[in-house]
């Protein structure tokens, strides 16, 4: 058996196609070697442009499953402070690469740097290499189309609707995870009671509209039809809300529980409807749609 790890590092929000291409080709070479997922929390924009920090594609929770699922044994997260911010370049190969990972590769993307002002980059991290024994591994972040994957990308996407690239990118559908809290009841009174998600804001919210994908509370994932948005039709100042329509199920008390919504296509914008009628009407064509796409 090979001696050492093999260290794949990235912050790994949404654990995207992209990553796992890096952690595709851990496996591919690690030969009997733990493969090592590092990545960092918070993101590293909190120490640097606090009023400028990207919205997250996944708890931190979810990634480090994700990172396990698609191939690395172990998840090390490095608490991204000032202080970790200003390790020197050197110190960070030495101390964390070797003394604590003990990396005989270490596989990053082209656009890595690392350390104090970012003074590393791949051509540090080879020179160290060569220094330490260890070899460095570069990976081109694309799609099979050749196009660039990154966080900002889907973060665009999912922020102007577009769930369904998002997913392809994400191999996945897009998640929100949260608590089940009360909202204004009124979707209770026209026969389409709403589980309404709360403690997302650090969440990447996607455009306001009508979406179909499923709702997922402890062991139940139902199809669902998911409204985001204030709900124009009806008077009134209201706030921006995310909320699912587990289709067809009654009778559900969801209240405080945790729960997730996925995002598995945009169905329409948000509208205004005249009346309580026609917005019946479309909601259950919503529904009908929902249903239809969620059983293929």
């Amino acid at each position: 058996m090979s001696k050492g790890s093999v260290v794949v590092i990235g912050i790994f929000d949404g654990v995207h196609k992209g990553h796992q291409l890096l952690l595709h080709r851990a496996k591919e070479i690690a030969d009997g070697r733990s493969i090592i997922a590092l990545t960092f929390y918070p993101h590293p924009m909190q120490v640097f442009a606090p009023d400028r920090v990207p919205t997250g594609l996944t708890t931190l929770e979810d990634r480090v499953e994700l990172l396990k699922i698609h191939n690395a044994d172990q998840v090390v997260v490095i608490k991204f402070d000032k202080k970790f911010a200003s390790m020197a370049p050197e110190d960070f190969v030495q101390d964390i690469l070797i003394e604590q990972l003990h990396a005989s590769t270490v596989i990053v993307g082209r656009n890595f740097t690392y350390g104090n002002k970012a003074a590393g980059n791949i051509e540090t991290l080879t020179s160290e290499a060569e220094k330490y024994g260890f070899s460095v591994d570069i990976q081109e972040i694309e799609t099979g189309e050749g196009q660039p994957v990154s966080s900002s990308r889907i973060r665009s996407l999912i922020i102007d609707g577009n769930v369904e690239e998002a997913r392809v990118l994400l191999t996945r559908p897009h998640r929100l995870d949260g608590v089940v809290v009360h909202g204004e009841k009124r979707g209770r009174e026209i026969g389409y009671p709403t589980a309404n998600l709360g403690d997302i804001e650090d969440q990447t919210i996607p455009a306001d509209g009508v979406y179909a994908g499923w709702l997922t509370v402890g062991i139940n994932h139902w199809p669902a039809a998911i409204s985001i948005g204030t709900n124009p039709t009806f008077e009134g100042v209201r706030g921006r809300q995310v909320e699912a329509y587990a289709l067809d199920q009654v009778g559900l008390d969801l209240y405080d529980k945790r729960a997730s919504i996925e995002f598995g296509w945009r169905l329409r914008e948000t509208l205004k409807f005249d009346g309580l009628e026609p917005l019946l009407i479309q909601m259950k064509l919503d529904c009908d749609k929902a249903r239809t796409l969620t059983e293929a």
